[in-house]
């Protein structure tokens, strides 16, 4: 398996964990497969295409419009997003991103050979690879020089590769929807330089955006709210798509978020999923119905924190904790 494979081999002692220990809920073994519907820009809004799969029109949920299901196979039509923006979302998306800080991540020494790009930079203790070029300039300048006037050249990894899943299940009807999709606004606002992608799911999955596509913040708030929140919550399942999502990219930088109430009730168990992530980290909407158990073994397995929110203001701390760890 390569060394930077986004699956993971787990030790032992955490495949004990995963399969030792019985889900708290029982889920609903699906009778078929589930479906991942790609997102793409259609004449009058957003299009979901699937293949092999037909889906009847959802009723709209209070404060948006659900998408138009048309009679081609495999295909979902939204009308225009601009006329079902929330504005309630819209405000909400504006003030978490406004308290949200998301720190950079680390541009050190310490990254591993072949993660970014060969950079020259200040000596500060870690590259003894010296620009000889960079460096004699300095040197011209400065005939007693100090150890940051000496120039090395060093691997700078400063782009992140995150993987939003978002859930949109029946359980997250409501205020939760709103905050979710407020929530994955302001953290795609603040991830514009790096590499995003997102994931909507319930027994299926829609993959709003993949990994290096460009980030539109807004656009995401809008797509969200007009899908309705519906059906069953299969948590392995997107998991398993943002694994994907992150194949080839670099371990250091990679992670999943997910933003759920993780009340998993139907497909496979997804602890085993998890394992295998670079790193997952969970943000729990406790608001309702949630399994904070699962929650916790998702996150331990993934090597990730999880962060129980009771409130849109408890979101940016906690986002901005998760990204600051």
């Amino acid at each position: 398996m390569p060394a930077d494979s986004p699956i993971q081999r787990e030790s032992g002692r955490e495949r004990r964990t995963e399969q030792g220990t019985p889900l708290r809920r029982k889920p609903k073994q699906l009778e078929e497969d589930p479906t991942v519907f790609d997102a793409t820009p259609g004449a009058g809004g957003m299009l979901l295409r699937a293949g092999g799969r037909t889906r009847t029109r959802a009723t709209a949920r209070s404060g948006s419009v659900a998408g138009d299901f048309t009679e081609e196979q495999g295909a979902v039509v939204a009308p225009e997003l601009e006329a079902s923006v929330d504005p309630i979302a819209r405000k909400r998306a504006r003030q978490i991103a406004a308290r949200l800080a998301v720190p950079r991540p680390r541009r050190d020494a310490t990254s591993r050979r072949g993660m970014g790009e060969l950079g020259s930079m200040p000596y500060r203790g870690g590259s003894d690879e010296i620009d000889l070029d960079a460096t004699i300039e300095v040197l011209a300048e400065r005939p007693v020089p100090d150890d940051e006037d000496i120039v090395v050249r060093e691997r700078i990894r400063t782009t992140r590769s995150v993987v939003l899943v978002v859930d949109v299940s029946g359980s997250m009807k409501g205020e939760r929807i709103l905050t979710a999709a407020a929530t994955v606004g302001a953290i795609a606002g603040e991830l514009q330089h790096d590499d995003l992608a997102v994931i909507a799911f319930w027994s299926d999955a829609a993959v709003l955006q993949h990994l290096g596509a460009p980030v539109q913040p807004m656009e995401l708030v809008d797509t969200i709210m007009r899908l309705p929140a519906q059906g069953l919550t299969n948590v392995a399942f997107p998991l398993e798509l943002a694994a994907k999502e992150l194949a080839g990219a670099p371990l250091r930088d990679s992670r999943v978020v997910l933003l759920s109430d993780c009340v998993h009730n139907a497909g496979p168990d997804p602890r085993p999923i998890a394992a295998r992530l670079p790193r997952l980290d969970v943000l729990l909407d406790s608001t309702g119905e949630r399994d904070v158990e699962l929650g916790r073994d998702l996150a331990r397995l993934g090597r990730g924190t999880l962060h129980v929110v009771r409130d849109v203001r408890a979101v940016a701390p906690a986002i901005s904790e998760m990204f600051g760890g």
